[in-house]
């Protein structure tokens, strides 16, 4: 595990509970940093010129015969091609890959009246900013939660592993528009019940 920092100066905001998108070409990447540790961010990246192929945690764990991935790791779209490849993890390695994006329906199951920020909604606005509509919402890639399964295959939300400052890095193997949320979750622990902002870096 890599224990070397990012310089924030120049890093985009991803704000608690709110999402935001941005488009990388080919070859960039981006890094996506837990400011202050216990935050889970859901990335979605879609093909810039065909938002209806998008990175699919179905296709990618086919591709990775792994649940969670891992340094050298490519991630797939719905079409089988390859759209994001993790190139610097400095966390224990602990993200999901199973969990949908929490919605209003998520929120009303677990009894919450009127309003709640969530996943779905915050894709959907940022993609709009950006000027693409939001079709669809895949199953996200839930950088830094922590969802472990037992060997009966048993699953539940745990509070993030990951620390302050800590942030993985992914390579955009085609132009594309990448979305992350910071998580609102605040009903259970997987944000250790405190959502808080994130940041990402370009270059």
């Amino acid at each position: 595990m890599n224990t070397a920092t990012i310089d924030l100066t120049h890093a985009r905001l991803i704000p608690a509970r709110q999402g935001v998108a941005a488009r990388l070409d080919a070859g960039e990447t981006v890094t996506v940093v837990n400011t202050h540790g216990k935050q889970v961010v859901d990335t979605w990246a879609f093909n810039a010129r065909d938002t209806t192929e998008f990175m699919s945690m179905e296709h990618s764990r086919a591709a990775m015969l792994r649940l969670i991935p891992r340094v050298g790791d490519t991630l797939t779209t719905n079409r089988r091609r390859a759209i994001l490849t993790l190139v610097a993890d400095t966390t224990p390695g602990i993200h999901d890959t199973l969990i949908a994006a929490c919605d209003i329906h998520r929120y009303r199951q677990l009894g919450a009246v009127g309003h709640h920020d969530n996943c779905t909604q915050n894709l959907a606005l940022a993609l709009e900013a950006v000027g693409v509509p939001a079709a669809v919402t895949p199953p996200p890639l839930n950088l830094f939660m922590n969802v472990p399964v037992t060997d009966g295959g048993a699953l539940s939300f745990q509070a993030p592993v990951s620390e302050a400052g800590q942030y993985v890095t992914l390579r955009a193997e085609m132009d594309l528009i990448i979305v992350f949320s910071a998580c609102p979750q605040d009903m259970v622990p997987v944000n250790d019940m405190k959502p808080t902002d994130a940041h990402f870096v370009i270059a």
